[in-house]
């Protein structure tokens, strides 16, 4: 059925109906009503899609600029990006519960010298954002350049199962899941080099072990999926 359009010429016009809609007014007039009961719903629908959109943007702007501080060693500003009782997992060092745990965490990770290359770059996210808007999960891919000159020279991978939420009003990093899926020397490659899965961190040990137990390569794992197929709904 073609939707018929609203005529500037009606009762009230076009413009006016938008205003009202938007400001959750109602009009007099059966006819006028109808029409504005149906725009008031369009509105909300793309008032809703706008709101998901720049979550979406937000999102991803928050995961990026968690990699940014990892890559130069700004650990306190990337534990900011946690939520106060948030999770951070990362190959098999375990679990670390809470910001601050997670701070702790992070500084253990060596600071920025010469010498030394850390990045962490995001790629890839598919993100999903909860109906009510105030939490979402995605899947990341983080390419990995690890090296210290003179020392060693790495490089990986690790696909992200993470989560968000929202608090007060600003998106913040609730679960950080890193699974290591390949970690090999530079110079020999993936075919000759692979490094085993990094263990407990020195002094300091986790809240709790690794939730998943798997192997990077040579060994085979796929990351659970937080999502079902966009297509097929399996």
């Amino acid at each position: 059925m073609t939707k018929q359009p609203l005529h500037a010429a009606s009762t009230i016009g076009i413009a006016t109906l938008i205003a009202m809609a938007l400001a959750g007014c109602s009009p007099s007039g059966n006819s006028t009503q109808t029409q504005f009961t149906a725009l008031q719903a369009e509105v909300a629908t793309l008032k809703q899609q706008a709101n998901r959109a720049q979550d979406y943007i937000d999102i991803a702007n928050l995961q990026s600029t968690y990699g940014y501080y990892v890559d130069k060693s700004r650990w306190d500003d990337a534990a900011d990006l946690f939520a106060p009782e948030a999770t951070l997992e990362i190959a098999g060092r375990g679990l670390f519960s809470g910001q601050v745990r997670i701070r702790e965490y992070l500084h253990q990770l060596g600071k920025l010298e010469y010498g030394r290359l850390f990045n962490h770059m995001q790629l890839q996210p598919v993100i999903h954002v909860a109906e009510d808007g105030n939490s979402a999960k995605a899947r990341w891919r983080s390419f990995m350049q690890v090296g210290q000159l003179g020392k060693e020279a790495r490089w990986g991978e690790a696909t992200y199962e993470n989560e968000y939420v929202r608090d007060n009003g600003v998106w913040k990093i609730n679960k950080l899941h890193a699974f290591i899926t390949f970690y090999v020397e530079f110079d020999k490659g993936w075919n000759k080099g692979a490094v085993e899965l990094p263990k407990h961190l020195e002094g300091l040990a986790p809240d709790k072990e690794t939730t998943v137990k798997y192997g990077a390569f040579p060994e085979v794992f796929v990351p659970p999926y937080h999502y079902k197929n966009p297509v097929t709904g399996k």
